[in-house]
């Protein structure tokens, strides 16, 4: 027997219709592909762990590179400060703790400021004027008692003071000790 080409033909565009059907059912509003239990429960958080492990190990990194950076700039600063031999150049913006021994000098170049903390010492100076005081506005002569807690002016090189006990001053600018 044979079969007609339109019965054929027919019979296949039949078949096609209903597996474009069927194939466009799946996934709809009432039997979704991914259901919202699976996104809570088992994609998020498996999501949220990869996110987590990666910002970890990047934050280590990080802190691994702050860390090495920082103490680049610590053995920086300790080379300079030993290199010095307890002379600082260069104007710095901030005070330096000192320790001045007994019957040692500080003596400071143009510009130079110091606070003594504590002890007690007098002034160095060659000519007049000897230190600014800052404080009460006021000159100090050499040999004359630097008072604590006020604020001196070095206003030419190799003035200072020299230490009569152990003495902790704040010293802004280039000095040396001797």
């Amino acid at each position: 027997m044979k079969k007609s080409p339109k019965r054929t033909l027919t019979a296949a565009l039949s078949v096609a219709a209903l597996a474009l059907l069927l194939g466009a059912a799946a996934g709809g509003q009432t039997d979704p592909l991914v259901t919202r239990s699976y996104l809570d429960e088992v994609a998020t958080p498996a999501i949220l762990a990869q996110v987590d492990t990666k910002l970890d190990s990047r934050e280590e990194a990080l802190a691994d590179k702050l860390s090495g950076v920082a103490e680049g700039y610590r053995q920086d600063l300790e080379e300079l400060l030993s290199s010095s031999g307890g002379t600082v150049s260069g104007g710095s913006s901030v005070f330096s703790v000192v320790t001045v021994p007994a019957g040692q000098r500080l003596l400071g170049s143009t510009g130079c400021e110091f606070l003594l903390r504590s002890g007690s010492a007098s002034c160095v100076a060659e000519s007049a004027p000897g230190l600014i005081d800052s404080t009460d506005g006021s000159t100090l002569a050499s040999g004359g008692a630097v008072q604590p807690n006020h604020l001196y002016l070095i206003t030419a090189d190799g003035r200072g003071l020299a230490a009569s006990s152990d003495v902790t001053v704040l010293v802004r600018g280039s000095y040396t000790i001797s």
